[in-house]
């Protein structure tokens, strides 16, 4: 690690005589398509109106925005594999993996026809458990495809009941049909239906305890696990959006959402704590993530929801794709910073920061500004926010006082983009049968929103770290499934 240091300079890529043509066309291919959803969300945003193949296909404002963000992480991803996959024998199927999830993804947010939507779900699962066994000749990586697989399988024919139920007891087949028709809903057909689409929505997410298929995918290339946690763990978040009006029937389901997924925001941060390597560190940081955006859609706030799930995948983009310079980082004898405990100036400065983003994000958005569901949607997203900017200045060479200064400096503007985007993306999405439905708050609520603050609380002071029993449970629980994990250098040869 001696030559860390030294700069390193990239040459262009050079094309063999013998290279396939396949990785170049794609990838332009890939920009092209980013560059028109691009022109199609302006056009959508200026001339608004009805874009539908009646019963089959409804462009609205969620297809054009999902086109947009899905287009250009592929892009990015295309671009970074024509260096990374080059020279691999598995480069040409990769790439098609590639492209055929985006439009598998693309698909997907069109989709009306509950059949057809069906379909892309699975065509997308499918698709990633491909690219996650790529390296086939590993059996390791095939053992994560493998998991990977019946989870989706399972996710697919959840969704399917779900879809089943829903067609059975309204009659429709289109989702804007089930959405004009879900005033009629309830019963145990409701329950059926509701409980699936949930359940669906866990497993795509990684939730826990469903977690084990993302933390086992570490097989997966680089630019695979890029895509896979800022493209395709989201799609339980597009799935509770699209189903929105079937999933607010019942305040208890709701109750049931905000419960799941704050089990998974706390076991996911929780299980991060533990996990020495980059990536399952990543891994972890996303089952929290996922846990924190259907906590939001179970408060009723599906725009914000939305905008958590496209602020954390251009986060979890560009972290995977530079985990190679984070192992630099944090490698044996490498420089570290740390600001140490919360001492009581640090803990005054936090709760100043806290109270100061709370109302800049209450201002901006007019979440928290009454005593409903969008006052704990404003004290998550402050909470979430604050510990982001305090892990980010506690990284940093800054003396005891200067990381003080530089709490509010980095969390307040945070906040700040943080609202402006909930606000652009509720803009968009305003044509949607559903976007926004806060309810009153109930001992539940109470109890999750003190559960977030105690556990903001034992991470900032590291309370967590003094009980050994913990600290095995949750290592047990960050582990991916054995037959997944690679133990010896030379199994890296995917030749």
């Amino acid at each position: 690690m001696s030559g860390r240091t030294s700069k390193r300079t990239v040459g262009a890529l050079r094309e063999t005589a013998n290279a396939s043509p396949v990785p170049v066309a794609l990838t332009r291919l890939a920009w092209t398509l980013f560059a028109a959803s691009v022109a199609v969300l302006v056009a959508r945003l200026r001339l608004g109106g009805p874009w539908e193949v009646p019963g089959a296909v409804a462009v609205d404002g969620l297809t054009v925005l999902m086109w947009v963000v899905v287009t250009f992480f592929s892009g990015i991803v295309h671009s970074y594999s024509r260096r990374y996959m080059a020279g691999s024998a598995h480069e040409t199927d990769f790439f098609l993996g590639v492209f055929g999830f985006t439009l598998a993804v693309m698909a997907l947010v069109a989709a009306d026809h509950v059949a057809l939507f069906w379909t892309c779900w699975l065509a997308m699962g499918l698709l990633m458990a491909r690219l996650v066994g790529t390296v086939d000749g590993w059996p390791q990586a095939r053992a994560a495809a493998s998991v990977a697989r019946r989870h989706f399988l399972a996710s697919s024919a959840l969704l399917g009941v779900a879809l089943t139920a829903l067609w059975r007891t309204t009659g429709e087949t289109t989702i804007s049909g089930v959405a004009a028709s879900a005033d009629a809903l309830g019963g145990p057909a409701w329950l059926v239906a509701g409980a699936a689409l949930v359940l669906a929505a866990m497993i795509q997410s990684a939730l826990i305890p469903f977690h084990g298929w993302l933390l086992s995918s570490m097989t997966a290339p680089t630019p695979a696990s890029a895509l896979m946690h800022a493209g395709f763990v989201n799609a339980g978040g597009i799935l509770l959006l699209r189903f929105a009006p079937v999933v607010t029937v019942e305040t208890g389901l709701m109750l049931t959402i905000v419960v799941v997924g704050a089990a998974s925001a706390l076991g996911g941060k929780l299980l991060k704590t533990v996990r020495s390597d980059v990536k399952g560190e990543l891994g972890c940081s996303t089952v929290g993530q996922m846990g924190f955006m259907i906590v939001q859609a179970g408060l009723g706030f599906f725009g914000a929801a939305v905008t958590h799930l496209i602020l954390h995948g251009f986060y979890k983009a560009y972290h995977f794709l530079s985990a190679g310079d984070e192992v630099e980082r944090a490698a044996p004898g490498a420089t570290g910073h740390d600001a140490g405990g919360t001492g009581v100036v640090g803990a005054v400065v936090v709760l100043l920061t806290g109270l100061a983003g709370g109302a800049t994000f209450a201002l901006l958005t007019g979440k928290g500004t009454s005593v409903d569901t969008g006052l704990l949607l404003a004290g998550f997203v402050t909470l979430t926010t604050l510990h982001a900017a305090r892990s980010a200045v506690r990284q940093t060479a800054l003396s005891t006082a200067a990381r003080y200064a530089a709490v509010p400096l980095v969390a307040l503007p945070a906040i700040g983009v943080y609202a402006l985007a909930y606000r652009a993306v509720s803009g968009v999405l305003s044509g949607l049968p559903l976007v926004s439905a806060p309810t009153e708050l109930t001992a539940v609520h109470a109890v999750v929103a003190v559960a977030f603050l105690a556990a903001y609380v034992a991470v900032e002071t590291g309370v967590h770290e003094r009980s050994e029993r913990l600290y095995v449970a949750l290592l047990n629980a960050s582990q991916p499934a054995s037959n997944t994990v690679l133990t010896a250098t030379e199994e890296y040869n995917d030749n």
